[in-house]
């Protein structure tokens, strides 16, 4: 199911297409900073909204880009190198975990804040909470899933989601499996608040919370899409694009917006049809009321409403 969304026209961006030709990935920061990564030469560069070189890094082995919602500190994890690095704003190296002397072999990492780890640990068939910062091991729970074809790992709200290229997967830390779905091309989670989001090679999908996924932003021919809080970006054809969201919309399915604008119309009519029916017991005992007090107020002694009420409840039975 494909959900269409508020979206401004796209806008080209001022980067060449030298620097985006050979890109392996890219993302961007709220600030509307852009973090090129290519392949070739394990290179990874930002630069500002108006194309201008902020920073680069030179790396020797290949790195994944975990997030770069927050630019003062953005992880890098190498599974060749067993390590995580930290950059900072300027793509300087701030801190380094060196994963090979405390541990087997870890497959993939989630930074949760700035100072604590989740690992999958291959060779134990284990998932790790590690508190990085004095070097201790706080949580060990089995996790004996398929490591083959993994992408990425996310831990939020005691939930355990894995994405491999083909589908999504959630787990509980008793490990049982409370969800999966298909995925075409799947490369890396984003969590935006409560909602979280999988970043595909041309699509980006809402998780519907032991639901479904719904397809939010879509676009057969990009080579690399990616989105932070205002705007989805895409590279296609070599050149940078980016679209817009209208501020303070919320993204809805437009199958939900029909019936729930019938049931508010029912819910008037209804309203309606009881505020005009005619004869209601509220209604007598009220044109009851004003005869009594027209007829002489002297008799409209609270004996003589009792009375009254009585009848009027006798003629309703």
């Amino acid at each position: 199911m494909f959900v269409f969304c508020s979206i401004h026209a796209q806008k080209a961006l001022p980067l060449d297409t030298l620097k985006l030709k050979e890109a392996k990935d890219m993302l961007a920061d709220d600030y509307g900073n852009l973090y090129i990564y290519k392949n070739k030469d394990f290179s990874l560069t930002k630069y500002d909204s108006l194309g201008k070189q902020i920073g680069k890094m030179m790396l020797t082995v290949p790195y994944k880009i975990q997030t770069v919602q927050n630019p003062l500190s953005v992880p890098l994890f190498s599974e060749n190198a067993q390590e995580l690095k930290f950059v900072d704003q300027n793509m300087n190296e701030i801190q380094r975990v060196d994963f090979k002397q405390k541990f087997g072999f870890i497959k993939m990492t989630y930074a949760e804040d700035l100072q604590q780890l989740w690992l999958l640990d291959e060779s134990t068939k284990r998932l790790i909470q590690y508190n990085f910062r004095n070097e201790t091991i706080i949580n060990s729970y089995p996790f004996d899933a398929s490591f083959d074809d993994l992408m990425d790992l996310l831990v939020y709200e005691n939930k355990i989601y894995i994405l491999t290229r083909q589908n999504i997967r959630v787990y509980t830390f008793k490990f049982e499996k409370i969800f999966e779905a298909p995925v075409e091309n799947g490369k890396r989670f984003r969590r935006e608040n409560e909602y979280i989001l999988v970043i595909t090679q041309n699509a980006i999908l809402k998780y519907v919370p032991e639901k479904e996924m719904v397809k939010i932003f879509q676009d057969p021919a990009a080579q690399i899409v990616d989105k932070n809080t205002l705007s989805y970006f895409e590279i296609k054809a070599n050149k940078l694009y980016l679209y817009s969201l209208e501020k303070n919309k919320e993204i809805q399915p437009q199958t939900e917006t029909k019936p729930q604008q019938k049931d508010t119309e029912r819910d008037v009519k209804s309203s309606e049809e009881k505020t005009s029916e005619p004869d209601s017991p509220e209604e007598k005992l009220e044109k009851k009321t004003q005869e009594i007090e027209d007829k002489n107020p002297s008799e409209s002694s609270l004996q003589k409403l009792i009375e009254d009420i009585s009848t009027l409840e006798s003629a309703g039975d």
